[in-house]
């Protein structure tokens, strides 16, 4: 794939926009910062000449670039290389691999969340754990992108992560065997009592369709109408911005979706309804959303559009918080930069950088046996070195949840397990619509 052609599809791989960067503008630098960059220039001489070994231009002007990008924000970043090769991949949507969305936490690789059905995933991995050690050797303190070119390979490989998980006592190890990760972004299925159920893994291209087609296969195979309608955007770590707008509109019929905001001239637009699709595909069907820590951007997009409308009641856990846009900006032929350049909105105003879409209603996932220990190192942007500080300057007490015991939720996973339910949220959820009458819950005013 040409590299413009790579540019041209990278609104796939996160929520970002792309705009023209023209050398002129890259070349303007202004007069203040003069005496800074004397100060960089001095610091590359002296290396230059005093460094106990050789080092070479590249090194160090890579170093000072990703030093910069660093002290921005975690999802701000410069792509190269292998950088590009793995964004090409991820846009094709299969790779060979173990199936994880990773962040740098202050040195360490701590997992966002595996992907549905992934090779991580069914060897037990869970979100927040931290791999300190891939096949033995220590990865604390060096790069993400290294980290995760050592997890890449050929399908059939294994490689054992050694994974600190909060809560336990000591490390332990997991051998995973990689595989062909094609992420399969939509799968459906009918449930009794007529529910339909979409589970959305990514935003990927063409989501948007794929989620209709999906709920029109299964209005077929219900005879014409479902009883209700569960969205499934748990552990969904975000995507294309086109495709989180065009998901909320299927079911939309006014107003705004989402808007962004940024310093720069083009990076404040409002999305709206009716844009992509026409009418509420389902509509007068009661609708629940779930969502949990690693639903984030694109996903927390959907969600904040579809409780703000009062058109899909939110259920499960507050999500990642992930309220930034990132724009790839081309430098040059084979290199760009992928820089958080607006905050995004929901209709009503409300940004979910740092606090999160809080659920309607708070619905633990009783059947995780680790879910005191998940609950209790759960990571989320709030939690990421340097990330971008809400403009509502949101205080720790504001993001947490209420402790009080709830007394619908008592039940052990081990209780769970012997009455056959292996995931309590979405349980709930189909219990919740199959007790609903139409017109009662989850419905646009």
């Amino acid at each position: 794939m040409k590299f413009a052609a790579l540019v041209r599809s990278a609104a796939l791989v996160t929520a970002v926009a792309l705009v023209p960067a023209t050398t002129a503008g890259f070349a303007q630098v202004d007069s203040r910062a003069s005496p800074e960059f004397a100060k960089l220039f001095a610091v590359y001489n002296r290396i230059k000449a005093s460094y106990v070994d050789p080092v070479s231009d590249d090194k160090l002007v890579r170093g000072a670039i990703d030093g910069m990008l660093a002290s921005l924000d975690p999802h701000s970043a410069y792509l190269d290389g292998g950088d590009l090769q793995r964004l090409e991949t991820m846009i094709d949507g299969n790779y060979s691999g173990l199936g994880l969305s990773v962040v740098m936490d202050d040195g360490a690789v701590k997992i966002v969340s595996p992907f549905k059905g992934s090779p991580a995933d069914k060897a037990g991995i869970k979100a927040g754990d931290y791999i300190t050690h891939l096949d033995g050797k220590l990865i604390y303190g060096g790069s993400l992108d290294d980290a995760v070119a050592q997890m890449r390979g050929e399908a059939g490989t294994k490689i054992r992560l050694t994974i600190y998980r909060p809560g336990s006592d000591e490390p332990f190890d997991v051998t995973v065997t990689r595989g062909v990760i094609e992420l399969e972004p939509v799968t459906s299925e009918l449930k009794a009592g007529n529910i339909g159920y979409i589970s959305v893994n990514e935003f990927s291209r063409d989501v948007g369709s794929d989620v209709f087609s999906a709920y029109e296969k299964m209005k077929t195979q219900a005879k014409g109408r479902l009883n209700g309608l569960v969205l499934d955007l748990r552990r969904n770590p975000g995507g294309s911005l086109d495709e989180a707008v065009a998901l909320s509109d299927l079911f939309l019929t006014d107003g705004t979706i989402v808007s962004q905001r940024g310093r720069a001239k083009g990076e404040s637009i409002t999305y709206d309804a009716e844009t992509v699709y026409r009418g509420d595909m389902a509509k007068n069907v009661p609708m629940i959303v779930l969502i949990d820590e690693g639903s984030a951007s694109a996903s927390e997009i959907v969600a904040g559009a579809l409780q703000d409308h009062h058109r899909a009641m939110i259920m499960g856990e507050r999500s990642f918080g992930k309220g930034s846009v990132q724009t790839l900006l081309p430098l040059g032929k084979d290199a760009a930069l992928k820089l958080t350049t607006a905050r995004y909105y929901t209709p009503s105003g409300h940004s979910v950088q740092e606090g999160g879409i809080e659920p309607d209603v708070i619905v633990p996932q009783l059947s995780d046996p680790d879910l005191a220990k998940r609950e209790k190192m759960s990571l989320r942007e709030s939690d990421l070195r340097g990330h971008l500080v809400n403009e509502a300057a949101l205080k720790d007490k504001d993001m947490e949840r209420d402790k009080k015991a709830d007394p619908r939720f008592q039940q052990t996973a081990e209780e769970l397990k012997a009455k056959g339910i292996e995931d309590f949220q979405l349980d709930y959820a189909l219990k919740t619509l199959r007790r609903t009458t139409s017109g009662n819950i989850a419905r646009k005013d």
